[in-house]
């Protein structure tokens, strides 16, 4: 979501996970008869798309039973009309990523907590320095019966990291020394590192770093991976479709069949989940979400914490280079208000951190609480009184409108004039990461230390609250070359701690991501944030 909404894929910048954002509104798609046509068309003579699946799934939630092999499922997701490719390493649209993960396999991948879980790479050991780590790769067979090697892993990579292209996964590589790593066996390899890392296998596990066979380079006409589901057919903006693979190293899927198909109104993957057209719909609106939940027609599945809601500070200009304006503004905002109002109360409040319930997240803190009394004696100590300041927002993002004008009446209670200013859809993640001092603001799942790399460090590139601290930055790297990881945690919290009292975040909620499903599709992961390893994983969900 750029939101990280995928640049589209992530939201607020490139760094975070995928989204159907602002790149589904640069094609129209399928209106709703186009879509029920290429559903019917794909019905006759293709195949569908099942699932992939780990950890707790929602067995028992409906009596889900035991799995049951066989039937064909539907997917519908928004797309990216005619230049949609299967080339997993341009993965950037929520359809993208769950095509890329149907067919292909990382070497780690993210758990529910957003830690880094082993996938192809079967373990990995780092040096006493952390500067280099050796990954031992599974036995895992590629859909044409090659073995999973090491040289197709730096191939993956190399390409990867090909300075004349932009592929999504390439800055999350950087630490790599491409170079220097080398294969130590068919199945192990050496990575040497430029700096020491102690979270690589956040690296491992990054957005669209999928392994493809050496020497690949034509994704669209017959795409080999080693993921649960082979290539059967793809028409870029329709559909695409995929069977089960028998020799998947973690388990052939339930499914025989699965297919993608592209919707990119949300009323259309509505009607066509209703209309029994298909059995998966992905990204449901909340007003959706409550007018079928618990009604019996189809299941409404909630993702907790699947993308941070925020307002952002720039603390390098006035008013908020003054800290005690930052707290102010901290106490003005009626967290509970904004969830209800801004996400039509699908979420949970947020206390000005990113990464509520993932691996790291300092949950000790107070939940803070509005206080207009307080940032009134704060925003007059800081001769701030009858503030006046612009809140640039825009339709890119749900709620980002909402959550303004809400946010601009808050503001008025604590003597603050908030003047809120429309922003392209088109450029509003670019405009916003310079320009302006305080900003509608979403991102999606990361890793914490993700989300302090990429936006929370001086030379970070996507630091829209420019913080440029040097301590912070030391703490960053003393966290990288600390081997224990209960001392990573002690220094993330006072990291985090010092975030809460005079970062630039404010951080007000976090919003559900909403899926619906017929009611005979079981097996669907219900804790999985958005843009981790369960979720839209099909190889394990089946049809009662």
């Amino acid at each position: 979501m750029h939101d990280e909404s995928p640049r589209p894929l992530p939201a607020a910048d490139p760094s975070a996970a995928p989204s159907s954002g602002p790149a589904a509104d640069h094609f129209p798609g399928l209106r709703r008869r186009g879509f029920l046509a290429v559903t019917g068309a794909a019905s006759l003579g293709a195949l569908a798309l099942t699932g992939c699946g780990g950890g707790s799934r929602d067995e028992g939630s409906a009596g889900d039973g035991k799995p049951k092999r066989g039937g064909r499922l539907r997917a519908a997701f928004a797309g990216g009309g005619a230049s949609e490719t299967l080339d997993p390493h341009l993965s950037n649209l929520f359809a993208d990523v769950a095509r890329a993960k149907a067919l292909f396999d990382k070497l780690a991948d993210y758990g529910a907590d957003l830690s880094a879980q082993p996938r192809l790479a079967e373990k990995w050991e780092a040096n006493k320095a952390l500067d280099r780590w050796q990954v031992t790769l599974r036995e895992a067979t590629f859909h044409d019966g090659r073995p999973v090697t090491a040289q197709d892993v730096l191939y993956s990579y190399r390409r990867i990291a090909d300075p004349k292209k932009a592929f999504r996964a390439k800055a999350s590589l950087e630490p790599i020394d491409l170079d220097a790593s080398r294969p130590t066996g068919r199945r192990s390899i050496e990575f040497v590192l430029k700096r020491p890392t102690a979270e690589f296998p956040n690296v491992l596990a990054a957005f669209g770093a999928y392994i493809v066979p050496e020497n690949a380079t034509d994704f669209d006409k017959k795409p080999i991976g080693s993921g649960p589901f082979r290539f059967v057919s793809f028409a870029p903006g329709r559909s695409a479709v995929f069977r089960r693979y028998e020799e998947y190293w973690d388990g052939a899927p339930h499914l025989d069949e699965l297919e993608f198909v592209v919707a990119n109104e949300e009323s259309a993957r509505v009607n066509a989940l209703l209309g029994g057209q298909v059995e998966y719909a992905h990204e449901l609106n909340p007003t959706t979400a409550r007018a079928h939940e618990d009604k019996g027609q189809i299941e409404i599945v909630r993702l907790r914490n699947s993308a941070m809601q925020a307002f952002c500070m720039k603390t390098d200009r006035a008013p908020f280079d003054d800290k005690r304006v930052r707290e102010a503004f901290f106490l003005i905002a009626d967290r509970k208000e904004l969830v209800r109002g801004a996400l039509s109360g699908a979420g949970e409040i947020g206390n000005d951190l990113f990464g509520k319930g993932y691996e790291y997240y300092a949950d000790s803190l107070p939940q803070r609480e509005q206080d207009l009394d307080r940032a009134r004696a704060l925003l007059k100590k800081a001769g701030a009184e009858n503030l006046k300041v612009t809140l640039d927002t825009s339709a890119v993002a749900a709620g980002f409108t909402e959550a303004a004008s809400i946010f601009r009446d808050q503001a008025k209670k604590a003597g603050v004039t908030l003047d809120v200013k429309m922003g392209s859809k088109d450029s509003y993640w670019n405009d916003i990461l310079d320009s302006g001092t305080l900003c509608c603001y979403r991102s999606g799942a990361m890793p914490i230390e993700a989300h302090i790399s990429q936006r929370l460090l001086t030379d970070s590139t996507t630091n829209a609250t420019k913080w440029k601290h040097k301590d912070f930055d030391a703490l960053y790297q003393q966290v990288q070359s600390t081997r224990d990881k209960k001392e990573r945690a002690a220094v993330y919290e006072r990291m985090q701690r010092r975030l809460y009292t005079e970062g630039g975040f404010l951080v007000w909620g976090f919003a559900d991501w909403i899926l619906g499903t017929a009611r005979k599709v079981k097996g669907v992961e219900r804790k999985a944030p958005a843009n981790t390893l369960d979720w839209a994983r099909f190889d394990k969900v089946w049809l009662a």
